[in-house]
């Protein structure tokens, strides 16, 4: 992993600003994040429509210094992106830096809906689908997982159901490397009500946290709720972490035991009692859409 975050962090001397104006037309605004604005663009250089993602320079700047300490310095999100070539996981063409000191990401547009939509309306897609889209996000992130990166920010909000109905997990901007001096206590970043016990305490953390938010995910897109009561503040789900979550098979009975079971183990508090790896949580989950799709 050290030799790859080298190599992977080894930049070129000079670096060529892209305006932004000049190479693309923005369309439309298609989605802004707490340190992004994403648009709806045409890319005069590859000519075709991308998404393009562009990073608010002060927001990053924040962001990053909580990492300065470090002997291995935090890949910027387009670093990580760039890498990853998954069926669920967005692809990006590019990256860079803008004439304005905005880092970039030129990635493909994906024509759909986002996952907090579907947990919002409970439609008959969502019906349909619910626990393929289930595995696919799971391998997603079991793929991302074996890259040996942490997400931390998984959530509904940052996946795209696209319009062939295949879901695309879309965010890299928290992510960090799955290394020690990475997992050490102190850094909570991350969406609140997805944070796993031991993220919201400033404990050490690795790549079970993301199993954790993975399980609400799941959770959330069954029952249209959260596995705690109360609010989606910090201060809210401090007070409930030390709470077992809500039941899964009370609220959705006729839900297979095996996905009941895979996402009650994910939410346990304990790390050491929660599944640990991805891989582990996809089996019966694979096993019940098999079953599924045999029905």
């Amino acid at each position: 992993m050290l030799n790859f975050l080298k190599k992977l962090l080894q930049r070129p001397k000079k670096i060529n600003k892209v305006d932004i104006g000049s190479r693309f037309q923005l369309v439309s605004r298609v989605g802004q994040g707490s340190m992004s604005k994403v648009w709806r663009a045409v890319d005069r250089r590859l000519e075709k429509t991308v998404a393009l993602k562009l990073l608010d320079v002060e927001k990053t700047k924040r962001l990053d210094a909580r990492f300065v300490h470090m002997k291995h310095k935090k890949p910027t999100e387009g670093e990580i992106a760039i890498t990853l070539k998954h069926p669920h996981v967005v692809q990006t063409f590019e990256h860079g830096i803008t004439t304005k000191n905005e880092q970039f990401l030129v990635m493909e547009f994906v024509e759909g809906m986002s996952l907090s939509y579907l947990v919002e309306v409970q439609n008959e897609v969502m019906k349909k689908n619910r626990l393929r889209f289930v595995v696919e996000l799971g391998e997603a992130l079991e793929y991302f997982h074996r890259q040996n990166w942490i997400h931390r920010d998984i959530c509904p909000r940052n996946v795209i159901i696209d319009s062939s109905l295949s879901l695309k997990l879309i965010d890299f901007g928290l992510a960090v490397p799955n290394i020690p001096e990475y997992q050490a206590p102190g850094n909570r970043t991350g969406t609140a009500t997805y944070m796993a016990p031991e993220l919201i305490k400033r404990h050490r953390t690795d790549q079970r946290i993301d199993i954790f938010a993975y399980a609400v995910t799941c959770f959330e897109m069954y029952t249209k709720e959260l596995p705690w009561p109360g609010g989606e503040s910090l201060d809210a789900v401090v007070q409930h972490i030390n709470l077992p979550p809500k039941d899964l098979q009370k609220l959705v009975p006729d839900l297979d035991p095996r996905v009941v079971k895979a996402i009650m183990r994910g939410l346990v508090a304990q790390p050491a009692d929660r599944w640990q790896t991805m891989g582990q949580m996809l089996q019966p989950l694979r096993e019940a859409l098999a079953a599924e799709k045999a029905c």
